[in-house]
């Protein structure tokens, strides 16, 4: 119908990288739901238990989110009783985020959550390995 074949969806990297991540996400509700989390929460949570402590810049930096997205998320964790919130003495702008002791203890509940997920993604540990690789070789570009 058209010349323009870069038009095409079917010749659109966008579109498959999209998908994707739309099916690998959805693939988490059912395990995150019961547990009240939402995957952003639940990428966040990951951040956190590797880093506790840290700002929230360092939070948006790290999930390549910006802190619009992120604040809101935080607010509702915290009122949750999940994360603390707390401004640095020397820089009040600064804002760090702390596990609370219920932060901490989800981290056993969601433990099995990442081989649930990865026996639904229908790929051999090579296939997993080259498409990690890769999407993370876009991301530092």
């Amino acid at each position: 119908m058209s010349t323009y074949s870069q038009l095409e969806l079917k010749n659109q990297l966008c579109f498959p990288l999209y998908a994707a991540a739309r099916k690998i996400t959805s693939a988490y509700t059912p395990y995150l739901k019961p547990l009240g989390l939402t995957y952003t929460q639940y990428i966040v949570m990951l951040v956190l238990w590797e880093n506790d402590g840290i700002s929230v810049g360092e939070i948006c930096e790290e999930l390549r989110l910006d802190s619009g997205t992120i604040t809101p998320l935080l607010k509702k964790l915290e009122t949750e009783g999940i994360v603390e919130r707390r401004r640095c003495c020397d820089d009040e702008r600064v804002v760090s985020v702390f596990l609370t002791e219920e932060g901490k203890a989800l981290r056993e509940k969601v433990k099995d959550v990442p081989f649930s997920v990865g026996s639904c993604v229908h790929l051999s540990e090579q296939e997993v390995g080259t498409l990690y690789t890769l999407l993370y070789k876009l991301l530092e570009e």
